[in-house]
Parts: structure tokens; sequence; C-alpha cells
């Protein structure tokens, strides 16, 4: 009885569509690998590009309506980490974003999306520029899959507002943690 049992769980899982998991991808950056000085923040001692990475995902979800993505590193010496890139009421057509989207002048965004103020206190992408001789800090690059199209946020939003939002709407998220020093 039990091999008839497990004959049937074997073909049962066979038969069963197969199902891929939300990924995330960039040309520009890698999980546990340094960065370039492309991601590197333009000012604060830091003299680098300031363009954020390209970003890549598929096999999202289902049920997903709408897409945002957070750069956060942990590891700034503030007690409360450092907010790089918030962006969100990326469509959920959208399952991309070029090298450089996150500027200022938004054009390699989709048109409703909206970038929330970072820590440096702009509302695009402002790269690393941990301290010096601090040794590796991680960037965590994340895409949240959301059950929402819209977040109705004020365009003042803290990071920690819209951490929640994206938190409390996520249907699942996939993280790129990328490594900087100076």
């Amino acid at each position: 009885m039990k091999s008839i049992f497990l004959s049937t769980a074997l073909v049962a899982s066979l038969l069963s569509p197969i199902t891929s998991a939300f990924e995330l991808k960039s040309d520009d950056i890698q999980s546990g690998k340094m960065m370039s000085k492309t991601q590197e923040f333009t000012g604060f001692g830091c003299d680098g590009q300031n363009k954020s990475p390209q970003l890549m995902w598929n096999n999202p979800p289902e049920g997903t309506k709408s897409f945002a993505v957070t750069a956060y590193d942990p590891d700034a010496p503030t007690g409360s980490g450092w907010w790089h890139w918030l962006v969100y009421n990326l469509p959920a057509s959208t399952n991309n974003l070029p090298s450089g989207a996150g500027g200022v002048d938004q054009n390699d965004l989709p048109l409703d999306a909206v970038q929330g103020r970072n820590d440096y206190g702009q509302f695009a992408f402002g790269g690393a520029c941990p301290p010096e001789n601090h040794g590796p800090h991680r960037y965590q690059f994340t895409v949240y899959a959301l059950d929402v199209e819209h977040l109705s946020l004020p365009k003042e939003s803290s990071a920690a507002l819209i951490g929640y939002m994206l938190n409390s709407h996520k249907i699942e998220a996939v993280e790129i943690e990328a490594l900087y020093q100076r």
C-alpha cells in the first residue's frame, strides 16, 4: 500500500504544472559581490556616477498588481540603516528598470511611478557612500510584488511609512544583496 501511495504521489508531482519562482537579476550588481563606482553616490565625500543598477525580474506571483523597488543599507552607522532608493507604483506590466532609471528626471521610469525621498533628501536613487574604512556595507536591492495597483501616499512620506505600506501589501519580495566599501 505504501509503494502505491508513493507511486501516485510521484506521478502527481510529475504531471503538475511547473511553476517558476519570482526572480531578480541584474547586469550591474550581484549578490555577495562588490558594486562598481558607477553605483557610488556623488557627494558626501564620494565621487561616483550615482547610477541606479539595471534590474530585471520575472515570474511574479499570482495576484501581482504592481511592483516597488527599494535599496537599503542596514550597515549604515545611524541606528536605523540608510534608504538609498524607494520607487513604487510600477505597473504590473513592468519587469525591468534600465541602469540609471533612478535619476531625478524619472525619464526611464513608467509614467505613474513615484520615487520616495531617500536618506540623502532626494526623490531619486542615491548611491552607496559608506564611511571610509568602515568595512563592507550590504546594499539590499529588493523588488516587491504588491496586491494593489496604486499606493496613495503623500509626496513627503518617510521611508518608514513607505516601507510599512510595501510590507502591508507585499505578496512576495526578491532581493540582491550587493556590497560596497571605501
